[in-house]
């Protein structure tokens, strides 16, 4: 069984590169955030022709989760069991943590799998970063109360946190700002206490890869990345891993790909082989980033 997840930045604007992945991997269950719809707008069609049946959640705007299956989805749960709430008039939405779509969970080929979307927290201190630690809190709360540490359990998505400074291209860069703050990494810790893996880093303790480039300045060719796309598994499902991979190539070329790459997961044997394009590209980074005149 192969377990992925994509933030793909526009599930509609990216509908030819997830049909061009999906045959290049073949996950039999993939995690889909920022995908900008509505339920009612949601390519429910375009996935069914690529064999998924999809459980979205959505309210348009810059927010929206999915999971798309190709075994029937059951126990379908978004936001945490409770209604989107209102943000207050005139503000931007990521102020209020259970104002936008950001959490749909649901069994598939007896794995419970959650699909989650992080909010990004924009500014240290900031009532957007206020609001992303209650959200984590509100997420915590979840699996303490509804989920048990030894189930078959993925949580996949786009975390919007580095847990360490081996995920971020330079710590030194990075410190004082968001994704990398010690509220943040303390938060995402604590899903790690409750009884869930970092299934990449388990299998991947000393790889400095990431999930994330931002598009400007050439930070993807420079691999000035994060690693804030995480599957966290529990120890069931841990168990049962046998392949953790972020698809590089999914983040280059035409059309237009997303800021992030995949990640899949593969239990018990080995999915689809293909290239991921990391030893090529980290010889490259480390021809053009070699000092002058050295040996």
């Amino acid at each position: 069984m192969r377990i992925a997840t994509w933030n793909v930045n526009s599930l509609k604007a990216r509908l030819e590169k997830v049909a061009w992945w999906v045959e290049r991997t073949n996950p039999d269950v993939l995690l889909l955030q920022e995908t900008k719809c509505t339920d009612e707008g949601a390519p429910r069609d375009a996935l069914e022709k690529l064999g998924y049946e999809l459980a979205h959640h959505g309210s348009g705007g810059r927010n929206g989760v999915a999971i798309a299956s190709r075994t029937p989805l059951a126990e379908i749960e978004t936001n945490f069991g409770e209604p989107l709430r209102k943000s207050a008039p005139g503000e931007a939405g990521d102020d209020e943590p259970l104002g936008e779509a950001r959490m749909i969970a649901a069994v598939a080929g007896g794995v419970r799998v959650v699909s989650l979307y992080a909010p990004n927290g924009r500014t240290v201190g900031s009532p957007f970063y206020t609001a992303k630690l209650a959200w984590y809190d509100r997420l915590a709360r979840w699996l303490a109360a509804t989920r048990r540490p030894d189930e078959a359990l993925v949580l996949g998505g786009d975390f919007n946190v580095a847990p360490g400074d081996a995920d971020v291209w330079d710590a030194r860069a990075c410190h004082g700002g968001t994704h990398v703050s010690p509220e943040e990494r303390s938060a995402f810790a604590r899903l790690g206490a409750w009884g869930l893996v970092d299934a990449y880093r388990a299998r991947n303790p000393d790889v400095r890869r990431y999930t994330w480039w931002d598009y400007r300045a050439g930070n993807f060719q420079k691999n000035m990345g994060m690693r804030i796309d995480h599957l966290l598994v529990s120890a069931p499902i841990a168990g049962r891993a046998v392949a953790v991979e972020i698809d590089r190539e999914a983040r280059k070329g035409r059309p237009i790909p997303s800021d992030h790459a995949p990640l899949t997961l593969d239990l018990d044997a080995p999915g689809k082989p293909f290239d991921a394009g990391w030893a090529g590209a980290e010889e490259r980074i480390a021809a053009r980033t070699k000092p002058r005149g050295g040996p």
